[in-house]
């Protein structure tokens, strides 16, 4: 596994070594570092993991800028995203990013937890736009799928 934290670039030049990349798309702000759990699940596959929580984030006046437009170009550099909504945060920007892939092609994987609030929305606009996408509700679940697809590469 190589890992990309935001706001470090990744030129690509690690393709040859790594079979695909992967995207963390889900709660940043208000919930707990799921990220690190998922990069821990994940740390025997040959993949590239984009993660756009920063361990230290400083605030300045192009820090939103800066961070949407990290997110922006690695969400399409990844062969692949996962997705995972929180129960302690509704996820806008998520929702819209599922929202928006769901309208490609490109591998997804979606994990929803039991509580979250809009879960229900999430479980039929995907069953609607990619019926051919597996909703999981636990990170472990997530991880499980992820790995099956990588050891697949």
């Amino acid at each position: 596994m190589h890992y990309v934290e935001a706001p470090q670039s990744y030129d690509g030049n690690l393709v040859r070594l790594y079979a695909a990349s992967l995207f963390l798309a889900g709660g940043i702000t208000g919930c707990p570092d799921w990220q690190q759990e998922m990069v821990e699940a994940l740390r025997q596959t040959p993949l590239i993991l984009f993660n756009p929580r920063r361990s230290q984030f400083l605030p300045h006046e192009d820090a939103a800028k800066e961070q949407i437009t990290w997110e922006h170009t690695y969400l399409r550099k990844a062969a692949a995203i996962s997705f995972w909504f929180p129960k302690e945060t509704l996820c806008p920007i998520v929702l819209y990013e599922l929202g928006a892939w769901s309208m490609t092609e490109k591998q997804l994987f979606i994990g929803v937890h039991p509580e979250y609030q809009r879960k229900q929305d999430v479980q039929i606009q995907t069953s609607l736009a990619r019926p051919d996408i597996h909703l999981v509700a636990s990170l472990e679940e997530l991880a499980q799928e992820i790995v099956a697809w990588a050891a697949g590469l």
